[in-house]
């Protein structure tokens, strides 16, 4: 920085805020800089930075199933925030199991990351003890877990119990009353509120539970298409399907496709979750959609908020998911 300084012919200090975006500067003064930069082949010393400020200008987010179109989403709207405040995201994935959960947050701390932004697994305990104890800046995302330690946390996600009994009462509107749920892995918080959704639309429309139409697709499309396969099976099979999540509803898709039965004549399906190719399925799928750029930017104000304030109260958002019907709910194809 200081061969940079001499060349420029300006101090070390007026480098730091040309590098850095600390301080205003002159044009000519930023472009000597720059300049100077490129000659001396500079870069910065990351590293003796974060022992000098206490801050790597890092982020971690823990995302299982990244390879859901939603999470994938959620993982680049979260990336463009977090570049816009100026930091850099690490991602891991626990694949789910709450050992390696614990592990790969402690591996975040160990790189001294500024704070954490968490989709929790079923079981997230060791991994929230783990946090808590280092005092890590948290945010929990998309599944959100109202009691115990974690009502300590921000925390930001869709609203899912009412969105769900939105799509099952659509379906109650259509004539059906042999609905069934695909619903996600047993425990997550997202799973719980979206069956909870589902069971209050059918109390709402007097129609009593039958534990054979409520099966677990585990979140995953072949899990999904399997349960919708025993589904199709039953002596009185459903005529309509409530879908936990995007990549259960392409599991579905094809077990239907599988068994010859047509969309929406046969049975009517609505499904949790938007995603790029859910407008060319034939018929279009009609899904809620998350705000998911809006709950990623939510996310990293969160944490970044929670780093600076750190008595700051605590926020928990959740953000409305939008209705959108198409065709695979039984209604006329719309422009």
């Amino acid at each position: 920085m200081a061969d940079v300084a001499r060349r420029a012919g300006v101090s070390t200090a007026t480098v730091s805020h040309v590098l850095n975006n600390t301080r205003a500067v002159s044009d000519d003064t930023r472009a000597a800089v720059l300049a100077a930069v490129d000659e001396t082949a500079y870069t910065p010393n990351t590293v003796a930075r974060s022992l000098a400020t206490s801050r790597t200008t890092t982020l971690g987010l823990v995302l299982s199933a990244i390879s859901n179109p939603y999470f994938g989403e959620l993982l680049s709207a979260a990336e463009r925030a977090a570049a816009a405040a100026g930091y850099t995201l690490l991602l891991v994935d626990p694949h789910e199991d709450p050992a390696y959960e614990r592990t790969v947050v402690a591996r975040l701390h160990h790189h001294r990351v500024d704070g954490v932004v968490l989709a929790p697994s079923a079981h997230p305990e060791e991994a929230l003890g783990y946090l808590a104890r280092h005092d890590v800046p948290t945010v929990l995302l998309d599944r959100l877990i109202p009691d115990g330690p974690a009502a300590r946390l921000d925390q930001v996600g869709s609203e899912n119990s009412e969105a769900t009994a939105t799509l099952t009462t659509h379906l109650v509107e259509h004539g059906h009353r042999r609905i069934a749920l695909v619903a996600g892995l047993a425990g997550l918080a997202t799973t719980n509120e979206r069956r909870a959704g589902f069971v209050a639309a059918l109390d709402a429309a007097g129609i009593p539970r039958d534990p054979a139409l409520e099966v677990s697709g585990e979140s995953a499309t072949e899990p999904a298409r399997t349960a919708m396969a025993g589904l199709l099976a039953l002596p009185e099979p459903p005529t309509a399907v409530v879908v936990g999540n995007n990549s259960m509803t392409i599991g579905v898709i094809a077990a239907l496709r599988d068994a010859g039965a047509r969309v929406p004549d046969d049975v009517a399906v609505v499904a949790f979750d938007d995603f790029a190719w859910a407008d060319l399925f034939a018929p279009r799928l009609t899904v809620m959609a998350q705000p998911f750029a809006q709950i990623a930017a939510e996310a990293v104000r969160l944490l970044l908020r929670r780093r600076a304030h750190p008595d700051a109260p605590v926020e928990v958002l959740r953000l409305p998911p939008s209705f959108v019907v198409r065709e695979s709910c039984g209604c006329a194809p719309r422009p």
